[in-house]
């Protein structure tokens, strides 16, 4: 009789837990239903905040994803054959000066080559010199190939990052000597931008008023959201003269491992001035980051070539 007795809570009990986890990997529509299927309050609860966590965090992820942008390069004018120069700092005092030199090196790929150094007393805290090259295609402005260095005063630091359709291949390397050592790392994502495809790709388009651009750039070591705005037209004075401007907001989300948005941890958001003309040049960037606002300037600008007609 006692036996029996046993058995039969034994069974009972096992029944019921049974019914739970039956209850628990059923799909349930609400927090009745939880606490229906024999959960304390406090459990129904906790459960369902998980599975809206859950839920909410990859309806977040999917979304981000749908929203970028698709559209194909525009029609606008290809950039010109071009050398500028820039200057960097911070609060109206310059800390580097940079170059750039944009050309068309084949028929079907373009090429932009840079290089930057720290100046004055900024140079004798904080010694860095950089150079910079990058290939596009000249039909689809994707990314092709990245090869940056940055040489300090104690170590240097070599990327290359190699794109396809479907992610980049990078590959860093820190030290000097002997004592260098490369990183590899991919990232699987399609139709990337790096920073010099990311630029020509958005000067092609018709940059309305208002108008959004969301494209993912890989610029050295991770994977950043780009969301562009086009904030309106305005005149504005730099170095290299006064130009009737087209006035960009930049803000930026680290993309994680998982594809989750996360915040950048160094920069804020930047506004950006291009040329309002048939070149659209890069006039100045104002960007609020952990130190500060920042800025980089153009100071002049020559054009290889005439203009077409």
């Amino acid at each position: 009789m006692f036996f029996v007795q046993v058995k039969s809570r034994r069974a009972r009990r096992e029944a019921k837990v049974g019914g739970r986890l039956q209850a628990a990997n059923t799909p349930i529509r609400s927090s009745g239903q939880i606490a229906r299927a024999g959960f304390s309050g406090k459990q129904s609860a906790a459960i369902a905040l998980l599975l809206l966590l859950s839920f909410g965090s990859r309806s977040v992820a999917a979304n981000w994803q749908s929203t970028l942008t698709k559209d194909p390069p525009g029609n606008f004018p290809e950039l010109r054959p071009l050398r500028a120069t820039y200057r960097f700092g911070w609060s109206g005092l310059t800390a580097a000066t940079g170059e750039v030199h944009f050309t068309r090196a084949s028929e079907d790929r373009f090429q932009l080559d840079g290089t930057g150094r720290t100046i004055g007393f900024v140079r004798a805290l904080w010694k860095l010199d950089v150079n910079y090259r990058a290939f596009a295609h000249a039909k689809t402005l994707r990314p092709v190939e990245t090869l940056q260095t940055e040489d300090y005063r104690s170590k240097k630091i070599a990327t290359h990052l190699a794109f396809t359709n479907n992610g980049v291949s990078g590959a860093r390397t820190e030290g000097q000597g002997g004592s260098a050592g490369t990183k590899t790392r991919e990232f699987s994502f399609p139709n990337l931008f790096d920073l010099h495809s990311a630029m020509l790709y958005l000067r092609s388009q018709p940059l309305s008023d208002r108008s959004t651009y969301r494209v993912v750039v890989y610029p050295a070591t991770s994977a950043y959201l780009a969301t562009v705005t086009t904030l309106g037209r305005e005149k504005i004075s730099v170095r290299a003269g006064t130009y009737s401007a087209i006035k960009l907001d930049l803000q930026l989300n680290r993309i994680g491992k998982k594809l989750d948005l996360q915040p950048h941890r160094k920069f804020r958001r930047a506004t950006i001035w291009i040329s309002d003309d048939a070149d659209r040049i890069l006039l100045r960037i104002e960007a609020q980051v952990f130190v500060g606002t920042v800025f980089a300037e153009l100071q002049s600008a020559r054009f290889d070539s005439a203009r077409s007609r």
